[in-house]
């Protein structure tokens, strides 16, 4: 069984960004959870909005719109909690989180309190699919791995807003028109178009694209089929294809490998 780590391509300690769509907070979840289980510190945050975490999902949450306050309650308690989850303000009637500037993620990380940090530095309401708007996603400087998710369960559905988050930006990158049928070459351009799923990377950040909700063989397939065009196509700074599904006990599936530059 391949880990998240391993698939990953995680090292020692770093800073982890999740991208796109289709399962970011389950797989930041698991990600921890899978990391601290190894007795590592973790630190899970949004740069955007996140339901507040179930206690199975994070055992520990600190709230407060100071970041010295944050790491002062952080350093009290991350001997007792491996696995701690920050957010600057809680929104009661939504049951939200909002998460810290990308500075606050810097700063935090420059107190090398936590070996590991995981963000979710996106937004998709919930829908397996995205496109980015001019001010997303939202990434940390510091971010080492960049991981854009993208949900197979959006295959062979509608191009429209129950479907896709900011349909009409998919439908720009792609040039399938609004409502048609998604097939699985329009998830690989948007994962491969410089203005798709990795926009804004940090350059030295290593990008995979995480394909999640493989949790049928026809979504397994969609997959595969997603992952084959990826390879043939070149994609900038992209080193790995993983098909997985999140909310299982083995998230990862397969792994695909993408040729270097100068293989091509």
């Amino acid at each position: 069984m391949t880990s998240l780590r391993q698939a990953l391509m995680l090292g020692d300690r770093g800073v982890v960004s999740l991208v796109g769509a289709g399962g970011k907070t389950n797989l930041m979840f698991k990600l921890a959870h899978e990391l601290s289980r190894t007795g590592e510190s973790v630190l899970t945050t949004t740069t955007t909005k996140i339901y507040e975490p179930r206690p199975d999902q994070s055992p520990c949450v600190i709230v407060s719109d100071s970041v010295t306050e944050l790491l002062n309650e952080a350093q009290r308690l991350v001997g007792s909690h491996l696995h701690i989850t920050m957010a600057h303000q809680r929104l009661p009637d939504e049951g939200k989180l909002i998460g810290l500037s990308p500075d606050a993620v810097d700063a935090i990380w420059k107190r090398n309190l936590f070996r590991w940090i995981v963000v979710e530095a996106d937004g998709a309401a919930g829908r397996p699919l995205k496109a980015p708007a001019d001010h997303e996603p939202v990434i940390a400087a510091c971010t080492n791995w960049l991981v854009g998710c993208a949900g197979l369960t959006g295959i062979g559905q509608p191009l429209n807003d129950q479907w896709v988050f900011r349909p009409e930006r998919f439908a720009r990158l792609t040039g399938i028109p609004p409502d048609s049928r998604i097939k699985a070459n329009a998830v690989a351009d948007v994962i491969a178009h410089p203005d798709g799923l990795f926009k804004s990377a940090p350059k030295s950040a290593t990008r995979i694209a995480f394909l999640n909700q493989a949790d049928t063989p026809q979504h397994h397939a969609a997959g595969q089929q997603i992952a084959r065009l990826l390879t043939e196509k070149f994609c900038p700074g992209l080193k790995r294809i993983v098909i997985g599904q999140a909310r299982m006990d083995s998230p990862v599936l397969e792994i695909h490998d993408l040729r270097s530059k100068s293989q091509w």
